[in-house]
């Protein structure tokens, strides 16, 4: 190879990589804030099914004391905990998973479980055939789909409510990110919907992501040099949908476009490697918001 060509490849490389941080923008205080009852929100995903229907679990549920439950579930080992309600000063129902608790064994294996399959089209009729998604992923919102449906159409139903907002944080921020491929299938038309996650881990293949850029109106919260979402690697044919939040280590959070931005403001080129990554940085804190019940 020539001098010329490793010169004009360096170049475009120096210029990419130029053009990638020049269109990083840091959010304001107020833009900030806006996410601090879905930030609650996720973090009472770790609640027991028996709190979450009674809206009594402490400061997480006293930080959205508006909310008004319509259904839970979950055991919180094999079924991550969900919960389905309303919040009236929001104008939307809310789905919430659980995300992984150390403490218990199944969670972890879902987590380890990388095999990238396809959805079930009984589940997600029409998908695209080229989509894949982490199996141990897949397997988990498969097992609440039916339930978290039935109890968002009867939210819906009673409050008039046009609006669904998924939330998660780890596992939960998987489950929900694969809901809100699920759910715009079964329900109305004019339904919007927004989801807002934590910790998110890659889910599924490019294709998964292309789909979610196209249909979805997604934002992936990273904490600091959390190494989660830098898992499973793009080695192994995983990529995250755009829509990428990073919080750095001074504190601004960083709106990083596109997919996988390799930029050391975000988190792909922070966290390089697991081994560059700290593991407390996972349940935050997200805007001095820390993830569990």
């Amino acid at each position: 190879m020539s001098c010329f060509i490793v010169v004009a490849l360096l170049l475009a490389t120096f210029a990419h990589a130029l053009t990638t941080r020049q269109t990083i923008t840091g959010l304001t205080t107020s833009q900030i804030d806006s996410y601090t009852p879905y930030t609650y929100y996720a973090s009472t995903g770790y609640c027991t099914a028996a709190q979450t229907l009674t809206w009594d679990c402490g400061a997480d549920c006293e930080a959205n004391p508006d909310f008004i439950p319509v259904a839970s579930g979950g055991n919180g080992d094999s079924v991550q905990y969900w919960y389905v309600g309303y919040d009236p000063s929001l104008s939307t129902v809310i789905v919430a998973h659980q995300g992984t608790n150390v403490a218990e064994i199944l969670p972890l294996l879902t987590d380890l479980d990388l095999v990238l399959t396809n959805l079930d089209s009984s589940l997600f009729p029409g998908i695209p055939s080229d989509i894949e998604v982490h199996n141990g992923f897949m397997n988990a919102q498969a097992s609440t789909a039916t339930q978290v449906l039935t109890a968002v159409q009867t939210t819906m139903s009673k409050y008039g409510a046009t609006k669904v907002t998924l939330v998660g944080h780890s596992l939960g921020a998987a489950i929900s990110l694969l809901d809100s491929v699920y759910l715009p299938l079964h329900l109305p038309s004019g339904t919007s919907f927004q989801t807002i996650t934590y910790g998110l881990p890659r889910v599924g293949n490019q294709a998964f992501a292309n789909y979610v850029d196209a249909n979805l109106h997604l934002t992936h919260i990273n904490n600091k040099e959390d190494p989660i979402p830098i898992l499973p690697g793009m080695s192994l044919g995983y990529v995250h949908p755009a829509g990428e939040v990073h919080i750095e280590d001074s504190g601004e959070w960083a709106s990083c476009p596109g997919q996988d931005n390799p930029s050391t403001q975000c988190i792909v080129g922070d966290v390089p490697t697991i081994f560059q990554g700290d593991e407390s940085d996972h349940t935050g804190p997200y805007n001095g918001i820390e993830m569990g019940c």
